[in-house]
């Protein structure tokens, strides 16, 4: 079945080997495929996702994008981007309070123009309800993004990465990528069936424990069939993940994820996100120190991007930490 989709990202990203950090890390050969780069608003997975989410909403009559996330959300950020590169208003419910001065992810949203309702964590989903019923009441014509964009529509975005990678060069042993609200894990496990992918995907879990999120990709992927008109079988154990670095909880960036990022950018010039690459990255290097992958295997480390909260406090003060 075609999905409809708009053509908006910078695609393919590149595959670019990261020997210096390999070396040091004394472990496989690892790679590094480019999501960061895919154009919007600086770029991510997220882009990906809404090129089928945007015609999805374009095919409602939608006028306003709504969505939720975290006060530097990179989904939000890119929802933001993607509103104004087509005409959309925007709002977003973000989880947080209104700091004194935007910054990262959040000064980016106020910059695409996006109206920003706060909320905190526990009930933003409700807010985001309240809020698209009031826009319908408006007239405003809202179409409602999931958080994270973590749909079967929004899937959509890493099976068609997952073409994309066959395309390019598939012999990898392993694709390590960061995993919160399922959607990129689990386009990419029905991307992989699809292709005859022969490596391991393993999600390094950011913020829930393992047989949540492994529920919450078996369903995605579930859907993703049944939007697809597909019947790929997809056996348990080709859903992996991985809740050992959750370490404070979601958004709380401690000592391995500051390892991680000065390593990847003192050895490779390579920029991370304190939230999601920067803990995936942290898993990732001890499971090299640990033996998990063997010395000849080929390591994908899946950039999903979210450089922007680099730059956002309280992380910007303990990266310059010495």
């Amino acid at each position: 079945m075609k999905i409809p989709r708009v053509n908006i990202a910078h695609l393919p990203t590149r595959i670019e080997p990261l020997d210096r950090l390999s070396a040091a890390l004394k472990g496989p050969r690892i790679y590094c495929k480019r999501d960061d780069q895919t154009g919007l608003g600086f770029g991510g997975n997220k882009t990906r996702k809404l090129e089928f989410l945007l015609a999805e909403a374009q095919q409602a009559g939608a006028k306003t994008l709504l969505s939720v996330g975290a006060i530097q959300s990179n989904h939000c950020r890119q929802v933001a981007a993607m509103a104004a590169r087509f005409g959309f208003d925007c709002i977003l419910v973000l989880s947080g309070s209104e700091p004194e001065i935007a910054s990262g992810n959040l000064f980016l949203d106020k910059l695409f123009g996006a109206k920003i309702v706060w909320a905190n964590r526990d009930n933003r989903t409700r807010i985001l309800d309240e809020v698209f019923r009031e826009a319908q009441v408006q007239g405003k014509m809202p179409y409602k993004i999931p958080y994270g964009g973590s749909s079967a529509t929004g899937m959509m975005g890493y099976v068609e990465a997952m073409r994309e990678l066959n395309s390019q060069e598939c012999d990898f042993d392993w694709i390590i990528t960061a995993s919160s609200s399922g959607g990129t894990q689990s386009g990419m496990v029905l991307g992989a069936a699809l292709t005859r992918f022969q490596g391991k995907i393993l999600g390094i879990s950011i913020e829930d424990h393992a047989p949540q999120l492994r529920e919450s990709v078996t369903r995605l992927v579930q859907e993703g069939n049944a939007l697809l008109g597909s019947k790929i079988e997809i056996a348990a154990e080709k859903i992996i993940v991985n809740d050992d670095y959750l370490g404070g909880g979601y958004g709380v960036m401690a000592a391995p994820e500051v390892e991680a990022i000065r390593l990847f950018a003192s050895h490779e010039g390579l920029l991370l996100d304190p939230v999601y690459t920067g803990r995936a990255a942290a898993g990732m290097i001890d499971l090299i120190r640990k033996g998990f992958f063997a010395q000849n295997e080929k390591v994908l480390f899946w950039h999903t991007g979210g450089t922007p909260a680099l730059f956002a406090e309280p992380y910007l003060s303990m990266l310059q930490q010495s």
